[in-house]
Formats: structure tokens, C-alpha cells, sequence
């Protein structure tokens, strides 16, 4: 089969090491993969990108890879390309020339994408569906890829590598967390260069902050089906460009913004984390539109279903799984994780439906290829790592399964502390656990107490507040008839739905998110808060506002409550005053043989032994020392007591045999406001429905 260009260009043959288009100051390389295409075709366009100006084929092939080298073309050149080969959806072809499609390693694009239905590779309306073929031209509606100026994405970014002790997460949204700060100017509002902002900073510092995760930054597309609702996809976990920006998110310093934006956090002393999205892409299911990598090589890029390949294996949940058996789409993950971190400067990830990347064809595998890469890779192998450990493929939940280089998502933490403090039966004893870091969960092959990340809400849910106002989920304003997001939220509304004048429900609701503040802060592990949970922040019950970009998301810092701020302030520097609270290895009750006493003890409030069996227990006492297993650090000379009173009234702790002379209380969520008293008697009040935390007097946090 023979294929000619609209229009004559002469291409040398350039290499195929580096895939993308690379400008080396005389031209440009385009190196692109396609294992079962039969001719991938440059097309260049004219600056404003209507126009196709030409269309030719690349002039070589090495294995998997076409490439070309065209001299004298400059960055700001707009290209895309176009993929001849066999159209059978049944043997998993996809292959349509019609299809104009962006560069998987592109870094910028020019236009929007558009829900037009000559994105797609079939007839839209036609009987067949995708069995059917579309002869229209797309380009009109796909983005242009962008060649890139080297100076714009030059490999010299510093990463700040902190170390996980003492790591203090804040998962954020860029335009949800700016949009209506009063304090930013109103240009650098939704704008990484809004995220850089004194204000927001300030306020990271306030709160001790020592990590930023951002919800996806990637190039996105909305579904179809959220713009036919007048909806777009808010959250952004439906990529379409690994190494791209979200332009959404450009202020006036472009994708600079962004580089700008990290460094000005490095300086702060803060890290950046992206939540990356590498376990589908967003084309879809097999009636999703032509975009990427469907265009291809669907085949090799994504992983489908034995019985037939017309159909997408859907581990995700959103249509489409990506390949990671393939090497390809191995290499272009780890290109983008390495491109994030050299060039833009980021600290570390958090990976999305982390299960997706980690499965081989037998299923889950701790050793996959991904992983193995990944862990060997100098460059990646020293940042920080975050899994969300599930799918909803089989064997999806893999809680504590993942590598030692890895900190996962704890959702059994979350669902434990909230239980707890509504006062579910049998919950004292998963409290147990999680204040000691879940170690029947992670103390297993060398792995550390930092692997748990915990909370007591993220995104994905009931915010802090919304915790203590509801009962049941409200998200009819997406448009799913109320059908999405969690059912079990192990909420708590005190008898009324959504917001209450009475005095005693909103006193009882501050206390209950104070409760779970303070629980996270003084857990073994790593502690996240969500954007928003320290200032009361609601989203009147929605529970799944992926497709709320508005004032549901947004917060809303006018409306703050000041002493949750700065009660969560407090929070912090109690925990970093106190290293006993983040110690690196797990507390099982060893003898420590400096002092012969164990490096934990848990107790009733009179000084007896729990009773673990009692499935109402709601008085629990853990007295806190420095770890038997590693006497190295200040953790050997810290001391903390942590009281929990569930019940509705106030009890008396003992402390006389604790041989201490005098004690501090310095944490009482029964208070807004933390006023350190000193403890001489013998015992202590807890009050009713609190946690109050005690540390000897010469330990006091400064």
C-alpha cells in the first residue's frame, strides 16, 4: 500500500531515542510509536492551526518507533499525526486516517478539544456503533501538539527530597483552593501562579504544611457526557496529555507558572505532590472518541478483552484501562514521572488507582514490570511515592501490598476513626490499630510507620464538616439522579440533615471535627488534611464533586472558622513539638533497655488493663514512648499520653502512677481554644465526647 503527502517536504531520518518532537537548534526530531500501524504520517499546520499545510509520512522505522527529522522547523510549530492501518475493532484495530491526533509526549497544545462527533473513529449514529467507519476529518476539532522551546522545559529542576518524618500533607485543588481567596489578586486566581501566591503560603505555614498534593495537573478532557449536562470534569482524573499542563490553570506566566509556582514552594521549605493519573486515558470506552493513543495503536496501548477485542478491559471504572504489560506504555509513564521531576521540579506522586499499574496478567503483582522499573530508576527511586491502593478490577484492594519505597492511601484509618467517634460498636479496637500506624496492615518487609497515610477525609467524599452534618449523600447537581459517589460515609449529622441553628448540634459538630483533627494528628504515620477541613469548609453534603467547578467546590475563605484554623494550627506544632507522635518504626510494646519500660502502653482511665472484648469500649488511655526497636533520635526522650472519652460524660484519668511529678494537658478538644494547665494531682478530667493529649512538663511543646 502506497501513501503520498498533500504536500512535498523533504524529512531526513533522524533517530528514535527520544520520543516526542525535539527542537535541537537547527530543526526538529519526531520520533513517535505505533507497533501495529502501517504508516504514521507528520502533519504540520499553520500558525493559527487551521490549515493543514502538510502531510507526509515519516521517513523511518526502528522496531516500534517512526521517526523524521525536519530541518529548519522552529519551536511553536503546531504537528499532529495520523496512523494508517488496518480499521477491525473485533482484533482490537483502531486505525483511521480521518483521525488527527496529539502527541503522547507532547508539552503544550494549541485549541480545545471538542465533543464534535468527527472526533470519532465510527459513525455516530450509524447501527454498527464502532464496528462502523467515519471518513470526516477531524482535525478541525482535535488540539494541535505544539513543538516545544528547549529553554521552556530545560532538565535543571532542583527537588526539595524532605524526608517523611514529620511530612504533613495538605491535598489541594489549584483553582478550588485560589479562586476566591480575598488575598490573591484576581488575575493569579484558579492559576498556578495564584497557588504561589504569600497569602496561600502564609497560610500553609500557619498550619505547619510540609507537603502540597495537587489534585491532576495534566492535560485533561471532560467527558462527553458531563458537557451534554453543562458540566465539566472539576477534579481532573481523566487525562489525555502525560506531559503537558492543564492550561486551565495558566496565569500570566504560562506554563512557566508552574515552574515558578514549585520553586516558590521550595522556598517556602514546602514539597509538591501530583496526583497522577496513569491508569486510563481519557478516549474512554470502545464509544469514546479517536484522541491519542486509540489512533495509534490501540491495541498495544491499552489492555483488552480476550473473548474480544472490540471491547476494553475496565479496571478503572472509566471506560478504558491502560497496558502496563507493555513496555511502551511502561517507558511513556516513567518518561513522564522523570519529565515532572527534572524538568518541572515536582517532589513526588500519588498515584490514582495505583493497583491499574501494578497488574500483570495474572492479576496484582508487587513485582510487576512497572514497579520494578520504577524502583531501579535513579531519578524516581528517591521521591516521594503515594498509592491509592484499590480498583475495582479483580484483586483491586491491596491495602499494605505495595513496595517499602511506597506510602498508600489508608481508607481502613478513615472509615476507623469516623466510626469511632460516632460510637459503632467494636470500634475501639480499629482505633487501636490505627493510632499505632495499622501495623497489621504495613509491618511487614522493612516497611515503615510513614506508610500509612492518614485521614479523616480527602477529595474523594464527605468533607470534615459535611462528616458531622450528614447522614446521606447529596449530589444531585451532577446529574446522576443521586447514584454516584460513596454509600457508606460513617457520617454523623446529630440528628439533623445539613446545617442546624441550634446551638448545642453546632457545638457537638465543632467538637466531633476537632475530634477527628486531633485523632489524625497524634496517629502513627503520615497525616493529611484536605483542603478546606481546617476552616469548616462544606460542600452541602456532596460527596463525589468531580464536575463542580463552582462555589460547591471552591472555598470559601470569607467564610472560615477561625478557631478550627487555629485549632489546627495548634494541632500541628503539638505533633511537631513531639517526635514520640511520628516515630519511623512500629510500637509493639517492646522492653526498651534504657529505661526497662515498653515503648507503648495502653490502659483504662482507672489504670487497669482494656478490655479489647468489651465491643462498647470508649475509654481508652495510650501512653506513648520513644520506639525499643531503634533508640537513635529525640523519640527516646519524648513522652506523650493520649486520653479518648467517647462517652457523654466527663471521666477522671488516673495519672498518680504514672511517676511524673507534674503533667501538662496540652491538647483538650473540648475546647476551640488550647490553653496548656498543668496537672499536679493525681488524676485528670477527660471530658465527655474528647480527646485531651499530656506530656511531662519538661516536654511541653515550644
Amino acid at each position: 500500500m502506497t501513501y503520498h503527502s498533500t504536500v512535498s517536504l523533504d524529512l531526513e531520518a533522524g533517530n528514535p531515542h527520544q520520543l516526542g518532537a525535539h527542537f535541537d537548534g537547527n530543526g526538529v526530531n519526531f520520533a513517535v510509536f505505533s507497533q501495529h500501524g502501517e504508516q504514521v504520517f507528520l502533519c504540520l499546520f499553520s500558525t493559527d492551526g487551521t490549515v493543514e499545510e502538510c502531510r507526509i509520512p515519516l521517513p523511518e522505522r526502528t522496531g516500534s518507533v517512526w521517526h523524521g527529522y525536519v530541518p529548519g522547523l522552529q519551536p511553536g510549530a503546531l504537528y499532529g499525526y495520523r496512523v494508517a492501518g488496518a480499521f477491525d475493532p473485533t482484533k482490537g484495530h483502531r486505525f483511521n486516517l480521518n483521525k488527527l491526533l496529539i502527541d503522547p509526549y507532547a508539552r503544550a497544545f494549541q485549541g480545545e478539544f471538542s465533543t464534535h462527533s468527527a472526533t470519532y473513529a465510527y459513525q455516530f449514529n450509524d447501527p454498527n456503533a464502532d464496528l462502523s467507519f467515519d471518513t470526516r476529518d477531524s482535525a478541525a476539532h482535535v488540539p494541535k501538539s505544539v513543538v516545544s522551546t528547549p529553554d521552556d522545559f530545560a532538565p535543571d529542576a532542583q527537588n526539595l527530597q524532605r524526608g517523611w518524618d514529620n511530612t504533613l500533607i495538605y491535598e489541594a485543588h489549584v483553582k478550588g483552593l485560589t479562586i476566591q481567596h480575598p488575598d490573591v489578586p484576581m488575575p493569579l486566581r484558579g492559576t498556578f501562579d495564584g497557588l504561589a501566591h504569600p497569602a496561600i503560603l502564609d497560610h500553609l505555614h500557619r498550619l505547619g504544611i510540609t507537603s502540597i498534593e495537587l489534585l491532576p495537573v495534566q492535560a485533561i478532557k471532560s467527558e462527553a457526557a458531563l458537557s451534554t449536562r453543562g458540566l465539566s470534569n472539576y477534579w481532573g482524573y481523566n487525562t489525555v496529555g502525560f506531559f503537558a499542563p492543564e492550561p486551565r490553570y495558566f496565569g500570566p506566566n504560562g506554563v512557566q507558572g508552574f515552574r515558578k509556582m514549585v520553586q516558590a514552594y521550595h522556598d517556602a521549605g514546602i514539597e509538591v505532590i501530583l496526583d497522577v493519573v496513569y491508569n486510563h486515558s481519557a478516549e474512554g470506552d470502545h464509544l469514546g472518541p479517536t484522541l491519542s493513543f486509540r489512533g495509534l495503536d490501540n491495541l498495544s496501548y491499552y489492555r483488552l478483552q480476550d473473548e474480544n477485542r472490540r471491547y476494553y478491559v475496565n479496571d478503572t471504572g472509566c471506560g478504558n484501562t491502560l497496558d502496563f504489560s507493555h513496555p511502551f506504555v511502561i517507558r511513556m509513564v516513567l518518561d513522564s514521572l522523570r519529565f515532572w521531576v527534572q524538568v518541572m521540579g515536582v517532589d513526588g506522586f500519588r498515584f490514582d488507582l495505583a493497583t491499574v499499574l501494578c497488574r500483570e496478567k495474572h492479576g496484582f503483582d508487587r513485582r510487576s514490570g512497572f514497579l520494578d522499573a520504577l524502583r531501579q530508576d535513579p531519578i524516581l527511586s528517591g521521591i516521594k511515592l503515594i498509592a491509592e491502593p484499590w480498583d475495582i478490577g479483580p484483586g483491586g484492594y491491596q491495602l499494605g501490598s505495595f513496595p517499602s519505597e511506597f506510602a498508600e492511601w489508608n481508607d481502613r484509618y478513615r472509615d476507623t476513626l469516623r466510626q469511632f467517634w460516632r460510637g459503632d460498636a467494636h470500634s475501639a479496637q480499629g482505633l487501636g490499630s490505627a493510632l499505632l500506624g495499622s501495623a497489621g496492615v504495613f509491618d511487614h518487609r522493612g516497611r515503615r510507620v510513614w506508610s500509612s497515610i492518614n485521614y479523616a477525609a480527602s477529595h474523594d467524599g464527605f468533607t470534615l464538616a459535611d462528616t458531622t452534618q450528614y447522614l446521606n449523600r447529596h449530589n444531585q447537581a451532577n446529574g446522576e439522579q443521586n447514584q454516584d459517589g460513596h454509600r457508606a460515609n460513617h457520617s454523623d449529622n446529630f440528628g439533623v440533615e445539613g446545617p442546624s441553628d441550634d446551638p448545642d448540634i453546632k457545638r457537638k459538630r465543632a467538637q466531633r471535627q476537632r475530634n477527628l483533627l486531633a485523632s489524625v494528628m497524634v496517629s502513627q504515620g503520615t497525616p493529611m488534611l484536605l483542603a478546606g477541613d481546617e476552616g469548616g469548609h462544606s460542600q452541602g453534603g456532596n460527596n463525589n464533586t468531580y464536575c463542580q467547578d463552582n462555589a460547591i467546590s471552591w472555598l470559601n475563605w470569607q467564610d472560615f472558622d477561625t478557631d478550627l484554623v487555629d485549632f489546627t494550627a495548634a494541632l500541628s506544632t503539638f505533633r511537631r513539638s513531639h517526635p514520640v507522635l511520628a516515630q519511623m518504626d512500629f510500637l509493639h510494646g517492646a522492653i526498651r533497655t534504657s529505661d526497662l519500660k515498653p515503648d507503648v502502653e495502653w490502659r483504662g482511665f482507672s489504670g487497669g488493663a482494656l478490655d479489647w472484648k468489651n465491643p462498647d469500649l470508649a475509654q481508652i488511655c495510650l501512653h506513648l514512648r520513644g520506639t525499643a526497636e531503634n533508640q537513635i533520635g529525640n523519640g527516646l526522650k519524648d513522652e506523650v499520653i493520649l486520653a479518648f472519652n467517647r462517652t457523654d460524660t466527663d471521666a477522671e484519668l488516673t495519672l498518680s502512677d504514672l511517676e511524673q511529678g507534674t503533667w501538662v494537658c496540652e491538647i483538650n478538644t473540648a475546647k476551640a481554644f488550647q490553653t496548656p494547665s498543668h496537672i499536679t494531682a493525681s488524676t485528670a478530667l477527660i471530658p465527655a465526647q474528647s480527646l485531651c493529649a499530656f506530656c511531662p512538663l519538661d516536654h511541653t511543646a515550644k
